[in-house]
């Protein structure tokens, strides 16, 4: 990142870059896991029977298709990069979605949305990449409604023996090289490793999830701690939204 250019635009710049080939990338470097790893999450979206949801940093749209699934009645997906979301759009019109999601280019640090507008609030591998973390967090608190849940799949860093030297050996070093070589972009997947190690996993996370404005904030971990799925709920005693 230079200078001159902010962590947002160099996102914004980084995934229009790569959009073409992202799905792809996506699941061949994870061997299919982050299929599970969805379902997972959309389940526990799922329980608490949401109507209208949010899916924040929705890229090309796999986490929104993923919650067709619980038959809400609308799903609208928020993205800084217009070629992801140009993919996402052709994915749900071959899957007849057009009417249940819809995707919009938006800040989701600064959300146009009113406050209470969602029952659900979710994110994919995304939150890592705010400018500001808190920020972020705290629209996705605000566009909540009252008892509203947010489900948060992010990457994160294993600690098994073992595991953790092979996880460590991937991400830096064959997953960047695969990644340039397939995407042609020579930053992108250097730029994920870096990233997850910056981020503050786990409790430290779940922490600026309260900060937010969070209650009963959990965390599962995933194939031993490659990926973690964090939850909170929006609770105002007060009864508003």
């Amino acid at each position: 990142m230079t200078k001159r250019e902010g962590k947002k635009q160099e996102v914004r710049a980084m995934f229009n870059s790569i959009a073409n080939r992202y799905d792809f990338l996506n699941h061949f470097l994870s061997a299919g896991i982050d299929y599970r790893w969805r379902k997972k999450a959309i389940k526990l979206v799922g329980a608490h029977h949401p109507k209208i949801i949010l899916d924040v940093a929705t890229g090309t749209g796999d986490l929104a298709i993923a919650a067709s699934v619980l038959n809400p009645f609308k799903i609208i997906g928020v993205d800084i990069a217009e070629n992801m979301l140009a993919i996402g759009r052709n994915k749900i019109a071959e899957k007849n979605l057009q009417d249940l999601i819809t995707f919009e280019t938006g800040d989701c640090e600064n959300l146009h949305f009113n406050d209470g507008t969602f029952d659900a609030v979710m994110v994919a591998f995304g939150v890592r990449n705010f400018e500001n973390l808190e920020k972020g967090l705290s629209e996705m608190f605000r566009v909540l409604n009252n008892k509203g849940i947010a489900v948060i799949l992010e990457f994160s860093k294993p600690t098994r023996f073992g595991i953790k030297q092979l996880y460590s050996f991937y991400f830096r070093y064959i997953l960047p090289f695969l990644g340039r070589k397939i995407s042609g972009n020579s930053s992108a997947y250097n730029y994920l490793p870096d990233s997850v190690g910056e981020f503050p996993a786990g409790g430290q996370f779940l922490h600026i999830l309260e900060k937010a404005g969070f209650h009963q904030t959990s965390y599962t971990q995933l194939s031993f701690g490659i990926a973690s799925i964090y939850t909170g709920i929006k609770i105002q005693n007060d009864g508003t939204n």
